[in-house]
């Protein structure tokens, strides 16, 4: 019925209390990002882009205090061992290092990831209604509103609904990362000398951790649209049963190439930058601490 109708600047809204969009079957179909962007707009308000934002920081802080430390531990102890046992194995440290490192990270921390994005991936809440927050999205994920009695909750288990496919994407994309990001690292820092101060390592890294964040993203989109799709589906058995490589397969038959890349543009943005940030903060912060130390 809405074939012919066009969207007006604002979605328009009907029913009860004004929360039915009255938008034809075109306003909830994406073509690109910045349809995404302009879409999400005009249906439920400006904010509503930040939403999620609360569990991105309690999800960011965790995984970062986890990750980064346990990386130069691993990396550390298997250098260390490498260059006594195994020197041509070398180059391959920060690899293993990055994906043990993520796996330890990704394991403690899926939940917090789970709810961020069952509440990013939420619809049809009416302008001025307050969304559920972290918390009661994670209850909601333990007892659904389709189960019969609120009683019923189901496993803790289903809260680590999609950390396979979470696993099957950070765990390259911390690989590729790492792998790309020490040697560009280390010859940008070979190019400063040893007189390197804070700012000169803050740009080394940052440098560094845009061009490998960048590369990663990309080659491990198809798994972050799997992870995505496992974690927003409403039938909590059918994503425990669904494995990656099924999700994958369903997505290539429905879309194809393009479906597996599907917000890669996005993604390629988010993660350079964000890369760049997290690993530069983290080395200035550890030069300072190194020098205070010193200097007493």
């Amino acid at each position: 019925m809405f074939a012919d109708v066009k969207c007006p600047p604002v979605c328009p809204r009907g029913g009860a209390f004004g929360s039915t969009p009255l938008c034809p079957p075109s306003c909830f179909h994406y073509k690109g990002a910045l349809d995404v962007f302009y879409k999400i707009i005009r249906q439920e308000g400006f904010f509503r882009l930040w939403r999620g934002t609360n569990a991105g920081l309690a999800l960011a802080v965790p995984t970062v205090g986890i990750y980064l430390p346990c990386y130069d531990i691993f990396r550390d102890r298997l250098e260390g061992y490498l260059s006594d046992n195994a020197p041509q194995l070398m180059p391959y440290a920060p690899l293993l290092a990055g994906s043990m490192a993520r796996s330890l990270a990704c394991i403690t921390c899926s939940p917090i990831e789970l709810a961020r994005t069952r509440m990013q991936a939420q619809k049809g809440i009416p302008m001025g209604v307050k969304p559920p927050g972290m918390w009661k999205t994670m209850l909601g994920v333990l007892s659904p509103k389709t189960e019969p009695t609120p009683r019923n909750f189901q496993g803790l288990r289903v809260l680590w609904t999609g950390v396979g496919a979470q696993l099957a994407r950070d765990v390259p994309f911390s690989a590729i990362c790492w792998a790309t990001l020490e040697p560009v690292r280390r010859y940008i820092l070979g190019m400063v000398g040893d007189d390197a101060k804070a700012v000169n390592i803050l740009g080394a890294n940052f440098s560094a951790g845009f061009v490998a964040g960048s590369i990663a993203a990309a080659a491990t989109c198809p798994l972050d649209v799997a992870k995505t799709r496992r974690q927003i589906e409403k039938d909590p058995m059918k994503a425990m049963k669904t494995s990656t490589k099924q999700t994958l397969t369903n997505i290539w038959r429905d879309g194809g190439l393009r479906g597996l890349f599907m917000g890669v543009g996005p993604r390629v943005g988010r993660a350079g930058p964000s890369v760049g940030i997290v690993v530069s903060f983290y080395e200035v912060v550890k030069y300072l601490l190194h020098q205070t130390q010193t200097a007493s």
